[in-house]
């Protein structure tokens, strides 16, 4: 039987602090690398190599937070920009107000390692658990 990879955890771990930075009364930022492929962003924006964005309801239209890139329309200095920004060029998310968020690493990105999980029917035995960062 052949497994289908699994997928990043990124998107779905930055969805859910999206949402519950929102419910919170917060407005949720997400710090990108500015220089990665595909990241589509004003350049004058641009500092030490990566930008801050506001994806808060109020700060930007049609946002859509998918699988593999971000997009929204928003405005800079009064210019209107339409954002794309690849999840793996997406670093970090926080809560501007209160600075509580995550930090991503490489290892949100594919499985760290490790063995493979079985499936124990086969092997009749335990469940393969393992510590998740």
């Amino acid at each position: 039987m052949v497994s289908n990879p699994e997928p990043s955890r990124r998107p779905y771990l930055l969805r859910a602090m999206h949402e519950w930075i929102s419910d919170c009364g917060y407005s949720s930022h997400i710090v990108v690398d500015a220089l990665a492929t595909g990241v589509v962003v004003p350049a004058e924006n641009i500092e030490n190599d990566r930008i801050v964005l506001n994806i808060d309801g109020n700060a930007v239209r049609n946002l859509s937070l998918g699988n593999e890139v971000i997009e929204f329309d928003t405005r800079f200095q009064g210019k209107h920009w339409h954002v794309s920004v690849p999840l793996a060029a997406v670093q970090g998310v926080y809560a501007k107000e209160t600075g509580v968020g995550m930090i991503f690493s490489d290892d949100d990105e594919t499985n760290p390692g490790g063995p493979a999980p079985t499936d124990q029917s086969k092997t009749g035995g335990r469940p393969n658990l393992k510590i998740v960062k």
